[in-house]
C-alpha cells in the first residue's frame, strides 16, 4: 500500500474470504487491504471483528463462531496478547469436543504461525487479540 494511499476499514466487523495478517500492533491489524482497529476471529468464511479487549473477555462462547464452522477448521490459534497465557479448561474442552484443537501463544507469534499454515493451505483458523 501506498504512504498516503486511503486505507479500507473492515466494514460491519466482517470481510469475506481468507487472508494473510499483514501488520499487526498499535491495537489492530491489516490485512486484504484492509485496517481493523481492535481484536480479530480469521474463520474459513472470512475475519470478523471480535470483541475482545484482553484475556479475561474471553469465554466459551467466544468460540461459537469458531464452533459453527468446524467442519472447515483442524486447529484455532488463540493468539492472548503481548505473551503466552494459560486459558480456562472450559475454551479447550469446548473447542475439543468440536474437533478442533487449540494452539496458544502470544498474538505475534500467532499470527506469523496463522500465516505460514494459511499459506500451506491448512484449515486453520486464529483468534487474535490486539496488542499496542
Amino acid at each position: 500500500m501506498a504512504r498516503g494511499e486511503p486505507i479500507r476499514v473492515l466494514h460491519d466487523g466482517f470481510v469475506p474470504g481468507r487472508f494473510a495478517i499483514d501488520a499487526y500492533g498499535r491495537g489492530g491489524f491489516r490485512f486484504a487491504d484492509m485496517s481493523h482497529r481492535g481484536s480479530i476471529l480469521a474463520l474459513p468464511s472470512g475475519i470478523h471483528a471480535w470483541p475482545v479487549v484482553s484475556l479475561t473477555d474471553i469465554g466459551v462462547e467466544s468460540f461459537d463462531k469458531a464452533v459453527a464452522e468446524r467442519a472447515a477448521i483442524d486447529v484455532l490459534l488463540l493468539g492472548t496478547g503481548p505473551a503466552p497465557s494459560p486459558v480456562d479448561d472450559a475454551i479447550r474442552w469446548i473447542l475439543r469436543d468440536a474437533g478442533i484443537g487449540l494452539e496458544v501463544m502470544a498474538t505475534g507469534a500467532a499470527a506469523r504461525t496463522y500465516n505460514i499454515m494459511l499459506g500451506e493451505n491448512r484449515r486453520v483458523a486464529a483468534a487474535l487479540v490486539a496488542v499496542d
